[in-house]
């Protein structure tokens, strides 16, 4: 009885390590490796600080052949990112950097012959001052590699992760930082606090004129002495401040006639609000227009236009071609982020459906 009860517990030990090891075998890890440069040629810093406030500290997993791979730091994320940064920048200088983490997620949609995988990444970069926190850059992004494409989808991750944040850093030393000021205890809330102090949300009238940037025309400062100008069909085409003149490309943004436009590629489209925020209706052959689009600048004018019938006269006008093809394609609304200027894209932008 005994010699049964002894072999019947070596046979579960014996059962229960082979099933953890093949368990740990089917489980892989690719590390993030943060090989970039982000060296700082223009400032110093003398401290930098990586706050990381994900409630999950777990990256995710894609799946290689029959194995797991899990996306995961060297160390942490704390410490992986800090010595990083000072591996390329010596302590010095007077202004601290730092780097808040709000979400590093991967994940995998799995269809009948290949796979997706899906990175969103969310961070931003603050000076720190004495009298608090500073915005300075921030990445709010999502990217897609498929196994058709690689068959390593964790590696593919792995890379643009380190990508993403060397953007992110290097676009940080460029910034320039916001005026407003928000506090350690506030940080964890600093978007919806800092859009709650932008102006562009809360005027009934909005001052007319060029806009050079995102955070001028969100915090609702146009150039001074700059008057619009239009051409004679009234598109808008330059902005004139007594001997200098601009083309309208070169700006953000513009309010003309109390009405806003967004200054794009392939020209400019009107700006709406909601109480969503502000966003643009547009298409995505002229956000990202090819090298052969049939829309085009002409004598620092702009060919197309889009968002009124005074723009499709002026497509009309330039190729008629070009006006008939916009008409049957559908806009779509894209949003303005105001911590960054950049679009937020829906989920299948220019997809047909």
């Amino acid at each position: 009885m005994i010699s049964y009860f002894c072999e019947n517990s070596i046979m579960k030990k014996i059962f229960f390590f082979l099933f953890a090891t093949l368990f740990m075998n089917a489980q892989k890890t690719e590390t993030i490796k943060l090989s970039q440069s982000v060296k700082s040629k223009k400032i110093n810093y003398k401290n930098f600080t990586v706050i990381d406030q994900r409630e999950n500290k777990e990256i995710g997993s894609v799946m290689y052949h029959k194995d797991q791979v899990n996306i995961a730091f060297e160390n942490n994320a704390v410490k992986d990112f800090q010595d990083w940064f000072y591996s390329d920048n010596p302590v010095k200088g007077n202004d601290e950097l730092v780097l808040l983490i709000e979400n590093i997620k991967v994940s995998e949609d799995k269809q009948e012959k290949f796979s997706i995988g899906k990175l969103e990444v969310r961070a931003s970069t603050f000076l720190k001052k004495e009298d608090g926190y500073h915005l300075l850059y921030r990445k709010d992004t999502v990217a897609t590699v498929s196994s058709r494409v690689t068959p390593y989808l964790a590696q593919s991750l792995a890379k643009k992760i380190s990508l993403t944040f060397s953007e992110l850093l290097k676009g940080s030393y460029n910034a320039k930082p916001w005026e407003i000021t928000i506090s350690q205890e506030e940080l964890q809330n600093y978007e919806t606090i800092l859009k709650d102090t932008l102006e562009i949300y809360k005027a009934d009238h909005l001052k007319e004129g060029v806009y050079k940037d995102y955070y001028s025309f969100f915090t609702h400062h146009p150039e001074h002495g700059f008057i619009i100008e239009t051409n004679s069909k009234g598109i808008v085409t330059k902005a004139v401040n007594g001997e200098e003149k601009m083309p309208i490309r070169n700006f953000y943004a513009f309010v003309y006639n109390g009405v806003p436009y967004k200054v794009i590629p392939v020209g400019y489209t009107e700006i709406f609000r909601d109480e969503l925020g502000l966003f643009i209706e547009v298409k995505k052959e002229e956000l990202f227009p090819e090298s052969n689009s049939s829309f085009m600048m002409v004598g620092g004018g702009i060919a197309g236009l889009i968002g009124s019938v005074v723009a499709n006269v002026a497509i009309v006008a330039i190729d008629a071609k070009a006006a008939k093809k916009r008409k049957a394609m559908a806009g779509t609304e894209v949003s303005l982020d105001p911590l960054t200027g950049h679009y937020i894209l829906p989920e299948n932008f220019g997809k047909s459906k």
